[in-house]
């Protein structure tokens, strides 16, 4: 049997739609395979009851058949599904990785993304790479047809999660077809500061280029108590926050000194909007581990 920790990530990052995603150091899915003649699928953890387990509905099994690797698999859910924290891409990344070491399928974490991604389909009805790459290769990573570039870094991150669902197809539905050239210009400009900030380790630029007025305006109308809990978060000392994803999670960048002060700060404004909701203190971290049991 083989395990493998995959991280849950935080994709577009406000200025990079559908192209930025960091692995977050915390919370993880924990998947384990053995062969077997046809893949099933078992899963336990945070929203297990809302997951399919039938491989053609589940994303793993997506992944499975991708590798022509049956398996006997079993998905431990540290990430929330409609969370905006890739959860779908976490169980996609740690199976790509542990299938293919299962099989000696010999493929490097590069030639996975893609294959990951085909599981992310299921959820969004796209492949989309920027959550599946960062879950496998670890740190910040850019996502274009030409491939994935990424880079080492360890910005500290406050990731909150309010006990509010926001799916995928729905978040993406209101993504404008069309945007005024002055806010692609302003993006464009944001996009380029983010990420020499992540190449810099510097948590004033990423926060700085984190600023969006295409994408991010249309998403935050989807969750409640954004506003106020942005507006708390800055106040704590946040250089940034945006839509983790397609939301509903809260991403804050942020000094590590100050992470426990916007935690706090996150969670009394979801509170004082009705909202139940749990943070995340952590950093930009490594990718998928693999376990030999």
């Amino acid at each position: 049997m083989l395990t493998v920790r995959a991280p849950a990530t935080s994709a577009n990052l406000g200025s990079g739609f559908d192209v930025f995603g960091v692995a977050l150091g915390a919370p993880a899915d924990v998947v384990r395979v053995e062969r077997a003649p046809e893949t099933t699928i078992s899963i336990t953890g945070a929203g297990s009851q809302y997951i399919p387990e039938d491989p053609k509905k589940n994303t793993v099994g997506a992944v499975a058949e991708a590798l022509d690797a049956p398996a006997r698999i079993r998905i431990d859910k540290g990430v929330r599904p409609s969370s905006g924290l890739g959860s779908s891409a976490a169980s996609a990344a740690a199976a790509a990785v542990a299938l293919n070491e299962l099989y000696g399928r010999g493929l490097t974490r590069e030639e996975l993304v893609p294959i990951a991604a085909e599981g992310e389909a299921l959820v969004s009805g796209e492949a989309h790479a920027d959550n599946v790459a960062p879950s496998l290769l670890g740190g910040f990573t850019v996502v274009t047809d030409g491939g994935v570039t990424q880079v080492d870094t360890s910005i500290p991150l406050v990731a909150c999660l309010p006990e509010i669902t926001v799916s995928t197809r729905d978040a993406r539905a209101v993504v404008p077809e069309h945007a005024r050239m002055d806010n692609v210009v302003d993006t464009v400009g944001n996009a380029a500061t983010l990420a020499v900030g992540m190449a810099r380790n510097d948590p004033e630029l990423v926060g700085k280029g984190m600023a969006d007025e295409i994408v991010t305006p249309e998403r935050t109308a989807l969750i409640d108590g954004y506003a106020q809990v942005r507006d708390a978060a800055l106040e704590a000392g946040a250089t940034g926050v945006t839509v983790s994803g397609a939301g509903p999670g809260v991403l804050a960048v942020c000094h590590h000194a100050d992470r426990r002060a916007i935690a706090a700060a996150m969670l009394d404004a979801f509170d004082a909007a009705g909202i139940e909701s749990r943070a995340y203190q952590t950093t930009v971290g490594p990718g998928a581990r693999l376990y030999t049991d």
